[in-house]
């Protein structure tokens, strides 16, 4: 199975799994409806078929249990775009094409609507796979040592000349804000799938390479594609001050960079039966 084919099969099951259990696990009908607003707006789901996309890869097979891990994190990274698109952070208008949540249904329904996935998402990631070194993993990767301590520092660097050429601060903040969540997928499917030692160096060494041009290539789509394409406003970095791999390299020597850890990443992947993954790789094409 390639990624085409493997992401036709499950991006539809962790779809219907989290319009489902949306509705039928939170009581309230209001707080589900903005909930699910954010969650079932759309998007790549990139986050959950990585998982899934490396248990494939570790021959283990998916039903309900992994599903319910893989929508756990899609729940968590929800959250984390909803609080990212409040008027005190980036205060975007638009997200995958649609009136934010705080645009639709206001600030303070769109806190409460993120503060109530993040814990779901690692309720069902508990759920799903009854084991405390998977929460313990996801716990870290999203907390201040991790997303959380990333978007710090984006709020802190931003309209701030000091760290504008400072590729240590910039590769630090962007691994952390963007880096950490994507790891942590393949960290979790490593250890619920008991890869041996060489596959967990081989996929985690793929899920660095891959977590750190993540941020590159949607740095390059700010200025590459127009709001209609990426679903969300575009050209803003700039005006808003933002310090990152694009600002601080310019667009041709981000996209080499991108292009290298591509390249890196391919590299990882030759020692395991891992199609499916090589696929993700093929979503950065569109802005080289």
């Amino acid at each position: 199975m390639n990624f085409k084919e493997f992401k036709e099969k499950w991006t539809p099951v962790v779809d219907d799994y989290l319009k489902e259990h949306l509705k039928s696990e939170v009581s309230d009908k209001k707080i589900s409806q903005i909930m699910s607003y954010s969650v079932m707006a759309g998007g790549k789901r990139l986050r959950p078929l990585l998982f899934l996309a490396t248990l494939d890869a570790l021959k283990v097979k998916i039903n309900d249990e992994e599903v319910r891990v893989a929508s756990g994190i899609e729940l968590i990274h929800t959250y984390s775009l909803i609080h990212d698109d409040l008027p005190a952070m980036d205060n975007d208008d638009y997200r995958r094409g649609k009136l934010t949540s705080h645009k639709k249904w206001g600030e303070a329904e769109a806190i409460l609507a993120g503060d109530a996935l993040l814990p779901m998402g690692i309720e069902w990631i508990s759920d799903g796979s009854d084991s405390v070194k998977l929460v313990k993993i996801i716990t870290q990767a999203v907390g201040p040592n991790g997303m959380v301590g990333g978007q710090y520092l984006d709020i802190d660097s931003t309209n701030n000349d000091s760290v504008a050429n400072n590729s240590a601060f910039i590769n630090k903040m962007e691994w952390l804000k963007t880096g950490c969540l994507i790891k942590a997928c393949v960290a979790m499917a490593v250890e619920y799938g008991n890869a041996d030692s060489s596959q967990k160096k081989t996929l985690i060494q793929f899920a660095e390479d891959f977590g750190r041009s993540y941020q590159i290539y949607d740095d390059l789509v700010d200025v590459v594609e127009t709001s209609a394409e990426a679903g969300k406003k575009t050209h803003k970095d700039l005006e808003r001050g933002k310090n990152n791999t694009l600002t601080l390299l310019g667009i041709s020597k981000s996209r080499k960079e991108l292009t290298d850890l591509m390249i890196d990443a391919q590299k990882c992947l030759k020692s395991v039966d891992a199609n499916v993954l090589a696929g993700f790789l093929d979503l950065y094409k569109k802005v080289l």
